[in-house]
């Protein structure tokens, strides 16, 4: 069975690139567009990794970080927050409230590929 990663993210095109260069790396992808569907997509999917965008509407990807790590059935969940908010005070405050790794967009697809293979412990 091959590893779940859930794409959050509200921007269609980094969803469609996400979701196609995952999948060409073997991983079983799973969408949400807004924090809300992601919160209730990790509850019923249990992904491996979640790349968690920032700014989405319902829920930011910051409250649904939160809410993962408080919930005591999904804080295993690894997060990797994938996001154009790049400031030294975005990264810090996504690490603090739980987060396993950040990246800022743009990003390269060597460097996202390889950071999930390295989080999920597995090569591509």
């Amino acid at each position: 069975m091959s590893l779940k990663i859930l794409v959050a993210d509200d921007e269609p095109n980094i969803v469609i690139s996400l979701e196609y260069l995952l999948k060409r790396e073997g991983y079983t992808v799973v969408i949400a567009r807004d924090g809300q569907e992601a919160l209730e997509a990790i509850a019923r999917e249990a992904p491996d990794l979640v790349l968690l965008d920032v700014m989405m509407p319902r829920k930011t990807g910051f409250e649904v970080c939160q809410a993962v790590r408080a919930s005591e059935a999904l804080q295993s969940t690894r997060i990797l927050m994938l996001t154009a908010k790049g400031r030294d005070t975005d990264v810090a405050k996504g690490l603090a409230l739980g987060a396993d790794a950040y990246m800022t967009k743009p990003f390269s697809t060597r460097e996202l590929v390889q950071k999930v293979a390295d989080m999920l412990g597995s090569r591509p």
